[in-house]
């Protein structure tokens, strides 16, 4: 049988997970946080990270505590993309030339990423500013990037592309950060501060982003849209409309909304435990940057390796058996970071290893299983829904983190709290009929499952 597309295609595509998990991984996940506080409290009139009573910002003429800035610069990103994500995805299927709006997107955000090198003083609303801009764009880009899957690989190779695409991309996030992480511990000689490490650090994301998306570009093609009645009229306006066709639509497809519900729900405690593990290490375990930060590392690394291991898995045993099985393994982490003694280092990062190497496999498959629930011609829409029921419901998890602790002034029972989302996410993941659902969405469903 004819392959979809080259070997030089699938590979292009790997690069451009490669090419923005430095965002994710520099920016998002380390650097960008901390830094961007700190520019807010300069501008409260705070003495480092000592703040006299009642110091505050004013972005809008709206006063908040700088500490504030950062979580909703990102609850605010989160908030647009849920408007913005689907409209995106319900273009790219309408146009013909889907390559260069990843091209679009891509650059925008690599440019707001690099352009925080002007990020100094008291300057927190560009930085806030151009936060907002790159992980929209971000979130749109992966939209784009998404939808191709379907078209460069058939439903019996489709776990391994989308495995090792995963994997790469943990593995080009990892590199970078890697290389940041030297250049924070070399500061003193280079005779930089903190603060301009972290800077550069953030700038040096941008231009990964954008040098390394010039490889996909150059190895994507762009392919006719689905149906002449796509390509006619406005792309824009005409995305709008079938958006809403679309969303109407789903009910034409209640197994693959019941994939969604499933998929919303597991993922939110996977993203929980990613943002909020440091919090849990530092807060209850006592735990340095100096066994945090090289554990984070580690976790890209061994992403890496558990994306492609859980792949050849889901060749063995099926996709849908394989998140099965990792939402199990999810459970395990959870009853073990609840147990974990504190002041102690070693279990620590062995827990780390284990959410490395169930952490990108997770994800990996979800994507590819949930690209075969997809109405041909409409990926691009579909990918845009998937995206927020990543971004859009991610407040949840921390919500229930947040309640229990508030509860019970506990981080082990606010972590433990988090088991709620695995538990009820395999259960509502077992109840699909995955071969029914992949039937009804038109596809024809791989030899295992």
């Amino acid at each position: 049988m004819e392959e979809l597309s080259s070997r030089r295609e699938r590979t292009g595509w790997y690069f451009y997970d490669w090419a923005n998990s430095a965002f994710q991984t520099t920016v998002v996940t380390v650097f960008l946080g901390p830094y961007l506080t700190s520019i807010a409290k300069t501008a409260a009139g705070c003495d480092g990270d000592t703040c006299p009573d009642g110091a505050a910002i004013h972005p809008l003429g709206i006063a908040i505590a700088p500490g504030s800035l950062f979580p909703y610069t990102v609850s605010l990103s989160v908030f647009l993309t849920v408007f913005v994500l689907p409209v995106v995805g319900a273009i790219a299927d309408r146009s013909p030339r889907k390559k260069q709006l990843l091209a679009l997107f891509a650059y925008i955000g690599a440019a707001a990423t690099a352009a925080m090198l002007f990020l100094t003083g008291d300057r927190y609303l560009l930085g806030a500013g151009l936060f907002l801009l790159a992980n929209i764009a971000f979130g749109a880009s992966v939209v784009v990037y998404n939808s191709f899957l379907p078209q460069i690989a058939d439903e019996h190779d489709r776990d391994r592309v989308s495995s090792f695409g995963w994997a790469w991309g943990y593995l080009g996030g990892g590199t970078l950060l890697l290389l940041n992480v030297v250049a924070v511990l070399m500061k003193d000689s280079l005779g930089l501060s903190t603060g301009e490490v972290a800077r550069y650090s953030i700038v040096s994301a941008g231009l990964w982003w954008a040098g390394f998306t010039t490889i996909p570009l150059l190895a994507l093609h762009n392919r006719p849209v689905a149906s002449a009645e796509q390509a006619r009229g406005n792309v824009v306006t005409g995305g709008f409309i079938q958006l809403w066709a679309t969303l109407k639509g789903l009910k034409a497809y209640p197994l693959t909304l019941f994939f969604l519900v499933a998929y919303l729900i597991y993922n939110d405690g996977i993203q929980t435990v990613i943002s909020l593990a440091s919090v849990y290490g530092t807060e209850e375990l006592k735990l340095s940057d100096d066994v945090l930060v090289p554990t984070i590392l580690m976790v890209q690394f061994l992403a890496f390796a558990g994306a492609l291991l859980l792949g050849r898995l889901a060749k063995a045993i099926g996709a849908w058996k394989t998140v099965l099985l990792s939402l199990v393994l999810w459970t395990v982490v959870i009853l073990v970071a609840f147990v974990l003694p504190a002041h102690q280092a070693v279990p620590f990062v062995v827990l780390g290893g284990g959410i490395g190497l169930v952490l990108g496999g997770s994800q990996a498959l979800s994507r590819s299983l949930f690209s075969q629930l997809i109405p041909k011609g409409k990926e691009g829409e579909y990918f845009g829904i998937y995206e927020i029921s990543d971004k859009g419901t991610s407040w949840l998890g921390p919500l229930a983190f947040g309640l229990a602790y508030d509860l019970t002034n506990s981080y082990r029972v606010a972590i433990i709290a988090l088991i709620v989302f695995f538990v009820a996410g395999f259960v509502v993941l077992a109840m699909v009929p995955i071969r029914r659902a992949i039937e009804q969405a038109g596809n024809t469903p791989p030899a295992k499952l």
